[in-house]
């Protein structure tokens, strides 16, 4: 029997030798590896952390509007309506004085009178705009009811608009920010559509609600009008900014013959709504 060859022990040292190598070749990537993987996780959660904190100053900068809104319309309201009725008041008294020998002074308190008329309505449609009353006093169903009434007399747009009675017990940021985004996307349609006919809608789901805005006008390039400064965003952007504040979504489609849909979600906050 033949006895078996035997190697070198020259060999099996260098085997050995290329062996370690090639080991710590490998650990050393390993170490790479997980080394750039820790890198990669730390870039990652310092995006997240900026995206996170960008999300909480927009939304800090969006009820910081609305509050500042909520005051002007207040004052507005409350403040110069009032003194602009005493001065009515005063020229109706002025208007029944005895003044036959100065006509023209009674031509002049009866254009005044007028001025007066107008610049109340002015405030009072101002503050309107700046923060409805019925928002707050009534609810957001309501005040949507109103402002899409004022729409279709000024416009002439046909508005069909149902809601769930149960969007009243959301909180009152996040009714505002549904009144926003709906006042913004019945703006654009009225400004820019072109269209005859929108449906607005507000359903109930599981886990939140539905948002829908979908007009029969003409359409546009959604993704053009976002990155353009000339078209100012049709306040698009800000729209998304508001429901995404609350953990929502907004997308908006367009495409001819279909007009544009604007579509919100919004979840239910389980502690507070």
């Amino acid at each position: 029997m033949r006895a078996p060859a035997r190697v070198p022990l020259r060999e099996i040292a260098a085997l050995k030798k290329k062996l370690e190598k090639e080991t710590a070749r490998r650990e050393e990537a390993e170490a790479a590896l997980k080394a750039s993987k820790r890198h990669y996780d730390d870039l990652l959660a310092l995006a997240q952390l900026a995206r996170e904190q960008k999300r909480l100053l927009a939304h800090q900068v969006l009820l910081a509007q609305e509050e500042e809104r909520r005051q002007i319309s207040r004052t507005l309201h409350d403040e110069i309506s009032q003194i602009l009725t005493g001065i009515n008041v005063r020229l109706v008294t002025l208007s029944k004085a005895n003044w036959s020998d100065a006509p023209m002074f009674q031509k002049k308190i009866s254009a005044t009178r007028r001025m007066v008329e107008n610049s109340v309505k002015i405030v009072h449609r101002f503050a309107r705009e700046l923060r409805p009353v019925l928002l707050d006093e009534l609810g957001l169903i309501p005040a949507l009811h109103t402002f899409m009434k004022t729409l279709t007399r000024q416009t002439g747009l046909h508005i069909q608009f149902t809601a769930f009675a149960e969007v009243e017990k959301l909180g009152n940021d996040k009714r505002t920010a549904l009144f926003r985004v709906v006042q913004s996307a019945l703006n654009n349609v009225a400004r820019h559509a072109q269209a005859t006919q929108v449906l607005v809608k507000i359903e109930k789901r599981p886990q939140g609600l539905d948002l829908v805005v979908h007009d029969n006008g003409k359409s546009f390039q959604v993704e053009r009008v976002l990155l353009s400064k000339r078209f100012k965003r049709l306040g698009l952007l800000s729209m998304r900014e508001r429901v995404e504040m609350f953990g929502g979504s907004l997308e908006v489609e367009s495409a001819p013959g279909k007009g544009t849909l604007v579509h919100a979600t919004l979840p239910f906050d389980k502690t507070k709504d």
